[in-house]
């Protein structure tokens, strides 16, 4: 599509949003322009001051991520001198119910043997729900219409469907990105997310879910518009002890408009590291 086309798009959404909004009120547009994209603050949830904890690093092991564009999104970040880690999770959090805790251990213990512990995406692997707050680098965009919201990823165009103002299905078929269900308060956009794949993981330490994960994300705007903040409230009675409050933050990006990236064209193994291999369809959706 062209930029043109593109623009023609975006002011007829912006039209449509308006008439479907609840008492004639216009929501919150999240990318008013093309190249209007947002670059996450990093590759690990904001935890909240207190209360329970997301999974994060096992203090002898400290995860070390040199993205640079992530530390331009935050000028105040300096890129870290050494080299990047492989994630190894620290097991004594007591959100983990023993299972749980007993997958992650496996895989320190092939990090901590030498072996690489890329994250999914660079295989080109969904990453989930709330995993999809984590992408790294690349901007993500939020194409909005009156009926569904579309956030999208740079990295190999991973789209998860926000289905606006319906019911949940009365049984969703589990998926990558799960079922996702949204409406508008005000400022907010809260999107309600069930039936996700236990084939994705909750962050990029791999910590793993059952299907009764439960995820609510609230997206808002804040400093004028320069930043967004993901509010997320994660339940899991199945791998974890109790509910999770975390967050993340994008800097807004003003960028080309998204352009075609398939992961997986030219994604070989260079460096003879021990890697996911590439998803394939085992059969035709359609």
């Amino acid at each position: 599509m062209s930029v043109f086309a593109r623009r023609v798009l975006a002011t007829g959404l912006i039209a449509g949003l308006a008439a479907a909004a609840p008492n004639n009120t216009r929501p919150p547009l999240f990318s008013p322009t093309p190249t209007a994209g947002w670059i996450s603050y990093g590759p690990e949830f904001i935890p909240e001051p207190s209360g329970p904890q997301p999974v994060t690093f096992d203090p002898a092991h400290p995860f070390i991520n040199n993205a640079i564009e992530y530390t331009s999104a935050r000028p105040e970040l300096k890129i870290p001198e050494q080299n990047s880690t492989f994630p190894v999770a620290d097991l004594s959090n007591p959100l983990l119910q023993p299972w749980a805790r007993d997958e992650l251990r496996k895989l320190n213990d092939r990090v901590l043997a030498g072996r690489p512990l890329y994250s999914r995406q660079s295989s080109c692997w969904p990453m989930g729900v709330p995993g999809f707050l984590l992408y790294v680098v690349a901007p993500i965009y939020i194409l909005q219409t009156p009926r569904m919201v579309y956030l999208i990823t740079t990295n190999d165009h991973m789209v998860r469907h926000v289905y606006l103002n319906v019911p949940h299905s009365r049984a969703p078929k589990p998926s990558w990105y799960g079922e996702s269900i949204g409406h508008y308060e005000g400022e907010w956009l809260v999107v309600d997310t069930v039936a996700i794949s236990t084939k994705a993981f909750v962050d990029n330490y791999r910590t793993p879910h059952s299907d009764a994960l439960h995820v609510v994300e609230r997206f808002h705007m804040i400093e004028g518009g320069k930043t967004m903040e993901v509010k997320v409230h994660i339940e899991d009675k199945g791998a974890f002890t109790s509910a999770l409050d975390v967050s993340q933050r994008y800097a807004r990006a003003e960028r080309d408009p998204l352009r075609e990236q398939v992961c997986a064209e030219n994604n070989a193994n260079y460096f003879n590291h021990e890697i996911d291999p590439i998803p394939q369809a085992e059969k035709a959706d359609f």
